[in-house]
């Protein structure tokens, strides 16, 4: 395979440590503090679940690395690594190389990018690993290392997550003794939801050509719920025979955890709405029902400005192939005042600022319920990446019925190393407008985040018949409906595997459209009020969805035309509007290779511009909301394909690319007496340190 398709770990990646000491010290006693220290272990408890969704070996090399860190003696900086090694006849070079593909794997939590998709391997060869694993001389790092050797370093396999039948890989159908088949896991799909069982806790095993078992991940190992079925289900369509059985208990061991610690949370909850949602968590990670989850959550939106928020479970759904199941995460985080202050006018504002996105009535809620739009400063998030914001939940009967919340996460947007390694540059824009794109980018973000997940997320109705004859629009009013959802479909359901980029690029031209047509109404609500502040802003938030959306490219996969990460797919499609529009443009420069490559803007057709994404933005929002698969289905990927001219700047892009930042979390720690937060150094060695001692 060429060299060209491997993805070494990053060199140098900023490191940076998540700052939420302060926040966590500043709640008013020990019992909100032994909150967040349970709800903590209980969301890291599901760390294997998040491992064993991504790759078989991934579990496997997790025990690697910190079985290493045990054996040299808990080493808690890279210089203690290199002295236990170069001790041991193993160069400095080559414990850095091994030290950065450790700490690539384990802010992944897998050997696939959580942003990408993408497999990555160590940049020290197989041979000095090898001398490496024997100068520890411990059988049990020897027997695990012959384990995942292999696996570890293995470029001629499957390199992006995907359909195992499209030559990609995924854990979410494990152990499978026969190809599983996007069309099997659609007819498994069909049928749980036919029977009201909600996929998001659950993995796929193809045992035999017709025969699969759905494992639910739950403490208990039997059935004790009344939703799943006792018996196999037996299905026939469109001349497939399958027989589908239920098996409990995926993940039992850490599931036993999860619940144990939130029985402990439970003692020390606020008020009885608290009580409900940890009741309700208990209760779903124990038997396994999702529909126990989804009762948590209608708890959890009316749990309103809580001192310590949390949400825990099987949430986004974008890297299984079918786009149905999720991936575990837990979120613990504590309120910033200050800036929830901000959100609160934005929330304030939101039924001034809907009416000019650019969609009929019909198409939108019936009634906007004000959200809760909370800054948090995060003190621990089990999960393959840590967003900036989120809008949750995401079932959307709940959204509509009961609403939901918007989340800030403050201190993962403003995370950076304390003592940068290098001086930062800023690709594909001139050194001028890079100087700008520093100054302004945390305020521009700071609105795209905001706008995204409030007016984003939180707008939309979708068209549906929920019952018989029954629907929830006046359907003989407009007759140019001709789709909708039925009583059984939902939104992921119907729209599958582009469900997830879907939304995610509608969010980001929600926002986009509003900073670009109407600056004077929403950009005061950030405090950025003088005509000179809001065209800078303006001009960053194109800057910086632009650059994205040429960097997006490096998630494109050319071989498979498969884009690997949601959010990226999106931005790549935004990016091509503002071409299209002028506001835009790429300046290929002198060099063949498009080292020089750069892009520049017109602000004079930022108006334009805005038009462009308005109607893009439009027919997103019509083909989601009436449940018109076919034709958003095609659409979307028309506006998101890489042609030609755009694959050829993809190398480019690559050697371009700058690490993405890892980040470090704290840890707490109960005595008995106070709950303590240890903080960890900003290095390779203090994020494989803060994992080895949640022993998770």
């Amino acid at each position: 395979m060429s060299s060209a398709n491997v993805l070494f770990a990053d060199s140098e990646a900023p490191i940076a440590f998540l700052d939420a000491k302060k926040y966590f010290e500043q709640l008013p006693s020990i019992k909100e503090k032994l909150y967040a220290h349970y709800l903590s272990r209980a969301s890291f408890f599901g760390t294997r679940a998040i491992l064993r969704s991504i790759s078989k070996e991934s579990e496997t090399i997790y025990d690697l690395i910190l079985a290493i860190y045990s054996q040299l003696g808990s080493p808690s900086t890279n210089d203690e690594y290199v002295v236990a090694l170069k001790g041991k006849g193993v160069s400095e070079e080559d414990v850095t190389k091994y030290l950065e593909y450790s700490s690539a794997f384990i802010s992944n939590l897998g050997n696939y990018k959580s942003f990408g998709d993408k497999k990555f391997i160590p940049a020290l060869s197989i041979e000095k690993f090898d001398s490496l694993i024997k100068a520890i001389d411990d059988a049990k790092i020897s027997d695990l290392y012959k384990q995942v050797r292999e696996d570890i370093f293995n470029v001629d396999g499957a390199l992006l997550l995907g359909w195992p039948e499209g030559g990609h890989i995924s854990n979410y159908y494990p152990d499978s003794k026969v190809t599983i088949t996007k069309r099997d896991v659609e007819i498994i799909n069909e049928a749980l939801a036919s029977r009201g069982i909600m996929p998001e806790n659950t993995r796929i095993t193809k045992t035999a050509e017709g025969d699969f078992t759905v494992l639910v991940a739950s403490a208990n190992t039997s059935n004790s719920t009344s939703i799943y079925p006792q018996e196999p289900i037996e299905v026939s369509k469109d001349g497939a025979k399958l027989r589908i059985t239920i098996k409990f208990g995926d993940h039992s061991k850490e599931f036993k955890e999860i619940v144990a610690n939130l029985k402990e949370a439970l003692k020390y909850v606020a008020n009885d709405t608290q009580q409900k949602l940890i009741s309700k968590y208990i209760e779903a990670f124990e038997t396994g029902s999702m529909n126990a989850h989804k009762e948590s959550q209608i708890e959890w939106v009316k749990d309103l400005n809580p001192l310590v928020e949390s949400n825990i479970g099987f949430i986004e759904t974008y890297r299984e192939p079918s786009g149905v199941r999720g991936e575990w995460e837990g979120m613990v985080a504590m309120v910033n005042q200050e800036q929830t202050a901000k959100f609160g006018r934005l929330v304030a504002a939101a039924e001034s600022l809907i009416p000019y996105l650019p969609w009929d009535r019909l198409y939108e809620k019936d009634k906007f319920t004000p959200p809760d739009f909370t800054s948090l400063e995060v003190l621990s998030f089990a999960t393959s990446g840590l967003p900036a914001g989120i809008n949750i939940p995401n079932y959307d009967d709940v959204r509509l019925n009961y609403g939901f919340k918007n989340v800030s996460l403050g201190n993962v947007m403003l995370a950076n190393p304390k003592n940068p390694r290098k001086e930062e540059v800023i690709t594909f824009i001139s050194h001028d407008l890079g100087v700008k794109f520093k100054k302004y980018r945390d305020e521009a973000f700071e609105v795209q985040v905001g706008l995204h997940e409030l007016l984003g997320h939180g707008t939309g109705k979708l068209l549906q018949e929920t019952a018989p004859g029954i629907f929830n629009f006046d359907k003989e009013s407009h007759p140019e409906v001709k789709t909708w959802y039925s009583p059984t479909e939902t939104w992921g359901s119907l729209f599958g595997s582009v469900a997830g980029s879907f939304e995610e690029c509608r969010a980001e031209l929600v926002a986009l459209y509003l900073i670009l047509k109407h600056p004077k109404e929403v950009l005061p609500i950030f405090d950025i009020k003088t005509d000179e502040e809001q065209k800078d802003i303006v001009l960053i938030a194109t800057v910086l969805m632009c650059r994205a959306g040429l960097i997006a490219l490096e998630f494109w996969d050319p071989s498979s035309k498969k884009w690997g990460q949601a959010h990226m797919q999106g931005r790549f499609g935004i990016f091509q509007t503002l071409l299209e529009s002028g506001a835009c443009t790429i300046v290929e420069g002198e060099d063949k290779d498009f080292n020089d490559l750069q892009l520049t803007f017109d602000e004079s057709k930022f108006d334009q511009a805005g038009d462009k994404l308005g109607e893009f933005l439009h027919n997103l929002q019509m083909f989601k909301c009436s449940a018109d698969f076919k034709n958003g289905e095609a659409y979307y990927l028309g506006k998101t394909d890489v042609n030609e001219y755009f694959a050829k700047f993809r190398d480019a892009v690559i050697r371009k690319k700058l690490p993405r930042k890892q980040i470090i979390q704290a840890n707490t720690f109960y005595n008995g007496n106070e709950v303590e937060v240890k903080e960890y150094q900003e290095s390779e060695a203090g994020l494989i340190q803060s994992y080895a001692e949640r022993l998770v």
